[in-house]
């Protein structure tokens, strides 16, 4: 059956909200909870110094689905592909602050059904965390996102360059 409604509102479930005030609460947790796997990697190794990097990125694989990413650039803007396969409109946050584009988002997990009995399971991650640096900063008020079979599309233009205004010297 064909869902039925505005074209408004079709747009806007099918549009992530792109979030323009930096880190959320919800990033700043994610965060805390590679730091503290991280250090539960760290502790498991005997508290061996030097390996801080590579526990991080160990604690980042376990926890979290990496989204890959194509990045691609014109002179007006800047165009990203996430694959975030499984997640919805609703499990996925975008932050611009600056240069900085981050990607998250968290899916609620699936219950095993009662009356069945799990024989085999592979699971990923319900979680996704991804930050990139882009070259130029970017305007993210006129910034276009569409999430549509796992891939999550955003289209952002470059902010203005300040531009030199010439002064004239006038005789007095």
């Amino acid at each position: 059956m064909a869902q039925q409604g505005s074209a408004t509102q079709l747009a806007r479930e099918a549009t992530p909200a792109i979030r323009l005030d930096g880190f959320s609460d919800e990033i700043r947790e994610m965060f805390d909870s590679i730091g503290r796997r991280a250090f539960e990697i760290f502790q498991s190794n005997g508290l061996m110094p030097g390996h801080d990097v590579a526990d991080w990125l160990q604690a980042e694989r376990e926890l979290f689905h990496p989204a890959h990413l194509d990045v691609s650039e014109s002179p007006e803007g800047f165009t990203i592909r996430a694959e975030v396969p499984g997640f919805n409109t609703k499990e996925v946050e975008i932050n611009v602050d600056g240069r900085r584009l981050t990607i998250s988002g968290k899916r609620e997990t699936h219950e095993e059904r009662k009356d069945e009995k799990t024989i085999y399971s592979e699971q990923c991650s319900n979680q996704v965390l991804r930050v990139v640096d882009l070259p130029a900063d970017i305007d993210a008020e006129k910034a276009k996102a569409n999430l549509k079979d796992g891939v999550l599309e955003l289209k952002v233009p470059k902010a203005a360059q300040a531009k030199k205004i010439p002064l004239e010297s006038k005789a007095a």
